[in-house]
């Protein structure tokens, strides 16, 4: 008889136990079901931000095609030459389009198409265009054309995220998304001829031929770059794409349409081509990065701002100096008469410094 009790009242336990176990998950799984739900609207939230940030971007972004002559001197309709994009921008009351050299291709003006969002199609007035930087503009006139925001180039990082329009292989208006992966790329062989001027932003969002010319732009929807190239074993996306920091890109469009070429920002200093890390560690700086000035130009702009011999450049306009040569590209794609913040290290403490480049020209004749 007691034994028979004893193995109720266990089975009486076992129930009990296991009701409390269901009702234990049934709780559990309530909670984790609002919590999966609440940070389902946070991502929600942050989805409807990014695909609202692509729908003001767009309107600004074109696609471009150039069409080469058959042999009777006529272009055929459906024979394109190259494909690339282009961002609407405004200059007063005048629009142009900012995209590369090697998308217009030398091509003449009727040979040129230039497709809005809408499907409108514009033709363009003039084309200026700079070898050394592979920048071109393109004047046009439409009416209801929406320009793109301009963002801070020089305040770009590492880590951030971008997004990436253009036109890949002819498909135009392609979306595509990553992060900046590294600023101030240069030395790179890009193309047949390459570019004399480099200082690129490289990204992970995928850039395939076609996206030449199109922006790159953060989250706030302002262009921050101009896709210029990639760096590809296949010919296609590999992860690795570069694009023109846009206040140097504009610099160059602005010149052209105002004088009908490029003056190359001058600064006015000589560097110190034994500078190493041994040289940087003897006035304190723990690794060899900078450009050390030896001589300053008489009247130049480093004149004005008061840089002495012995500072050590390592910052300029924005943009971390690793040596002499990536100073001087940094300065020959920096705009004119814009003030310019310059870092520099002088008695073993970082100092901010202020300069207004000026055109090499002045200081060669």
């Amino acid at each position: 008889m007691r034994t028979l009790v004893t193995l109720t009242l266990l089975l009486l336990c076992g129930s009990i136990s296991l009701g409390q176990d269901m009702a234990t998950t049934q709780m559990d799984r309530a909670e984790m079901r609002q919590e999966i739900l609440a940070e389902a609207d946070f991502l929600q939230r942050e989805l409807n931000h990014l695909k609202n940030v692509v729908k003001f971007v767009r309107p600004s972004v074109v696609h471009i095609e150039t069409t080469t002559a058959n042999n009777s001197g006529y272009a055929s309709s459906s024979q394109v030459d190259e494909a690339g994009a282009g961002i609407v921008f405004q200059q007063g009351t005048s629009f142009f389009v900012l995209t590369n050299r090697h998308v217009i291709n030398q091509a003449p003006l009727e040979r040129i198409k230039i497709y809005l969002e809408d499907g409108r199609v514009i033709k363009a007035k003039r084309v200026l265009t700079d070898r050394d930087t592979d920048v071109a503009v393109v004047e046009v006139e439409s009416d209801r054309l929406i320009p793109a925001e301009v963002g801070d180039s020089s305040e770009v990082e590492v880590g951030e995220k971008v997004f990436a329009v253009g036109s890949p292989f002819g498909l135009s208006q392609t979306v595509t998304y990553g992060i900046i992966s590294a600023v101030g790329r240069r030395n790179l062989q890009l193309g047949r001829q390459g570019l004399k001027l480099q200082n690129f932003f490289q990204t992970d969002a995928a850039i395939n031929p076609g996206n030449s010319g199109g922006p790159l732009f953060n989250l706030r929807g302002e262009v921050v770059g101009l896709n210029t190239a990639i760096a590809s074993n296949s010919g296609g996306n590999d992860g690795i794409g570069f694009a023109i920091p846009i206040h140097a890109a504009l610099g160059v469009a602005e010149q052209l349409l105002e004088n009908g070429q490029v003056a190359r920002a001058f600064f006015g200093v000589r560097m110190d081509a034994d500078f190493d890390a041994a040289a940087a560690n003897k006035i304190g700086l723990f690794r060899a990065r900078g450009a050390k000035v030896s001589g300053i130009t008489p009247g130049s702009p480093a004149e004005a701002a008061m840089i002495e011999v012995g500072d050590v450049i390592t910052k300029f306009y924005g943009q971390e100096v690793e040596d002499d040569l990536q100073l001087i590209n940094i300065v020959s794609l920096c705009p004119l008469d814009e003030d310019i913040r310059v870092e520099i290290f002088r008695d073993g403490k970082f100092v901010e410094k202020t300069v207004r480049l000026a055109a090499r020209k002045q200081f060669e004749d």
